[in-house]
């Protein structure tokens, strides 16, 4: 090699040689971004790897780690990096074969019978239950889904499901459906580690079979019985939400109250997340606290601030249980456990070195929560928080106590908001503009009033004395609600934006991280990710047809939105769709503009309809039953939407331009059943 490029590449490495020793002390917090990348690897493939190569590639990971432990302090980081990249993407496809389930392979009618291990509410707003043991006519167990879910129509009230009751009914069931567009949501791959093998409906009474009998539900009877006396206590809404704080029982809140909270940035008061767990798990400490130092005796001679963090981070595991230990409650005390155990080790307790290790634990313990809204939102507001924080401690200490608590209180709501808004935009379409004012008017009140209520309720509870302390909670939760009803009806409270491109988010990510994470002078060059990354989202490209798997409604993007073939049925799909277009229409209104002008497509419903089909080259014609001949079009038909999924189209000068939802998902364990049968290493 000439000399001039020797040259360049020893400059080229003096030079990354010194951007990673600035780093030295400051490079712990990149673990768990490079074990994301793995595990985003391996849901980003397009086949399911073998279990030689995930064999292979964990030795490597293993080869690599050795290998880092030998290098210097330029080098070693660089490979320990490579190491958890490698490490995630073997783990992601451990975790996936873990948690294999037997899935539902046709739509089923029958006789359903299970154990009730979970009641929520529908996005229809009705009553669904949970259940395993599950019990399907003509099935074997080797065919039957480990969990069945099934939402309760029509005229129910013979029983009132229970925990851990025996319930039979006679329902319709499918298997969990695909993403409704090429690159959509993969509900699929979400109940795949849920091991839902089946979701439907009934329209039949359920019956209990059986009671309920002490066992592994205790916990979730325990909860239930718990809800039912704060909903005793405090009617309507308010008791709704003060049962969903406490106990994670979400049955009782009504669609309207979640969709006025989700149009004012107020849903994520309703997941128990990290502000619930910090604020019982810090009134806690708080009081601990507070009773230690004032007796004198306990004062001097005991570790209190110590006992103190242990005792909160008992109630912390205890809110775990109770809560019922969803994701997000699950990630929010790991993080709270590495807080108050830095205490207990007088150490600081929020830095960016106790998030990363909380992140790590998340995402050992539960890889698929990577692709989750809660986790990505969650870690975005508390790493900017700590971020931030850094970097103005110390200032205004010389301000009155109030003007700093008032400060903090906007400037965190101001963070927060800002760190998540991109990522639920993406999620859910939607951006609501006065968040950060209904965030400021609703979240003090929440850690002044209504959480230490809670708590005070939750330990008079066994000598019935929670009345009191409800009703003061209950006051908070009138306060709220009354915020969110309010915001919700002002001029312009919902914005909508249409779903970003599959690079947009990991670009943000990337973005912020170097901006919070990285050291020097190149941390602002984190800015650059982000600009790449809204300008991507701003030229995006939704597109021009959609037809869902079954043949059931198509979408035109026409120049007025899109344009749908029904003004009724198949509402979620058509709903998603909307959405995802960034469109405030709903069905009907969208369906009054069909059909588009100069659109060669027809949708046909019906057997009479199919059968009378015709067509010319160059038309698309989309059929809810197959034709009996042969069409000189190009024809979607159920038949052909099996193998395809969902299907997205564009008209070009050329020709037909298609993308399916099968191509973009890959054939992997949760969609596919030769997969399944050829790829898993445990059996079923």
């Amino acid at each position: 090699m000439p000399q001039k490029g020797l040259s360049g590449l020893r400059r080229g490495a003096e030079f990354l040689a010194g951007v990673i020793l600035v780093q030295r002390g400051h490079l712990f917090p990149w673990a768990p971004v490079a074990l994301a990348l793995g595990i985003g690897g391996y849901f980003a493939l397009e086949g399911e790897p073998s279990g030689p190569l995930v064999a292979a590639i964990l030795a490597a990971a293993l080869a690599l780690a050795l290998l880092a432990l030998r290098l210097g302090a330029v080098a070693g980081p660089l490979v320990w990096a490579l190491a958890l990249t490698a490490a995630g993407l073997g783990w992601a496809a451990i975790r996936a074969q873990t948690v294999a389930a037997p899935v539902l392979g046709w739509r089923y009618y029958g006789a359903v019978e299970g154990r009730v291990i979970g009641i929520d509410r529908s996005a229809s707003d009705a009553v669904r239950l949970t259940l395993d043991r599950v019990r399907l006519d003509g099935l074997s167990p080797a065919e039957t889904p480990a969990r069945v879910r099934i939402s309760l129509h029509g005229e129910q009230g013979y029983v009132d499901p229970a925990p851990g009751m025996i319930v039979m009914t006679t329902g319709h069931l499918s298997p969990p459906g695909g993403p409704v567009e090429p690159g959509g949501f993969d509900f699929q791959r979400h109940t795949w580690f849920q091991r839902l093998g089946a979701i439907g409906y009934t329209r039949v009474p359920v019956l209990m079979l059986d009671p309920p009998r002490p066992g592994d539900t205790r916990v979730f009877a325990l909860r239930m019985a718990l809800s039912a006396r704060i909903t005793a206590a405090l009617e309507g809404d308010t008791g709704a939400i003060a049962a969903a704080l406490i106990t994670g029982d979400r049955s009782g809140l009504n669609r309207q109250v979640t969709e006025a909270l989700r149009r004012t940035n107020l849903a994520h008061l309703l997941a128990i997340s990290g502000l619930h767990m910090g604020l019982v798990t810090g009134f806690v400490y708080a009081m601990l606290r507070l009773i230690g130092a004032t007796i004198p005796r306990t004062a001097l001679r005991w570790p209190v601030r110590s006992l103190a963090a242990l005792g909160a981070l008992a109630a912390g595991a205890g809110y775990l249980i109770l809560s019922g230990g969803a994701i997000a409650t699950e990630r929010a005390f790991v993080m709270a456990g590495v807080a108050f155990l830095a205490l207990v080790a007088d150490r600081r307790a929020i830095t960016l070195r106790a998030l990363a290790l909380a992140a790590l634990v998340v995402l050992i313990l539960r890889p698929e929560a990577l692709l989750s809204p809660g986790f990505q939102m969650s870690f975005a507001a508390t790493t900017a928080l700590v971020a931030v924080f850094a970097a103005i401690r110390g200032r205004g200490t010389g301000w009155p106590r109030p003007v700093r608590a008032a400060l903090t209180v906007v400037i965190s709501s101001t963070v927060a908001g800002l760190a998540t808004a991109p990522v639920g935009a993406a999620h859910f379409n939607m951006l609501a503009q006065y968040g950060l004012l209904a965030n400021l008017a609703a979240v003090p009140l929440m850690g002044v009033l209504v959480m230490p209520a809670g708590v005070i309720a939750l330990v008079l509870m066994p000598l019935g004395l929670e009345a009191l302390p409800l009703t003061v909670m209950g006051w908070g939760l009138d306060w709220v609600l009354g915020v969110a009803r309010t915001v919700e009806g002002w001029p312009g409270a919902v914005g909508h934006v249409p779903a970003p491109g599959p690079w947009v988010l990991p670009l943000y990510a990337m973005g912020g991280l170097i901006l919070a994470l990285w050291r020097g002078p190149l941390r602002w060059s984190g800015g650059l990710p982000l600009c790449v990354a809204l300008w991507l989202w701003s030229g995006v490209e939704r597109p021009q047809i959609l037809i869902d798997d079954r043949a059931q409604v198509v979408g035109i993007l026409g120049p007025e939105g899109r344009a749908l073939s029904r003004d009724k049925g198949a509402g979620f799909i058509t709903g998603v769709w909307l959405e995802n277009d960034g469109s405030p229409r709903d069905q009907p209104a969208a369906a009054a503009l069909w059909p588009v002008a100069d659109m060669p497509l027809t949708h046909l419903r019906g057997k009479r309809a199919a059968a009378g089909a015709r067509c010319e080259a160059g038309e698309v014609i989309v059929l809810t039953h197959p034709a009996p001949d042969p069409l000189p079009c190009e024809v979607f038909d159920p038949r052909r939407l099996r193998e395809t999924g969902a299907v997205a189209l564009r008209l070009t000068a050329t020709g037909l331009d298609m993308r399916t939802a099968r191509e973009v998902a890959g054939r992997r364990l949760w969609n596919d059943a030769e997969i399944r049968r050829d790829r898993l290493w445990f059996g079923r």
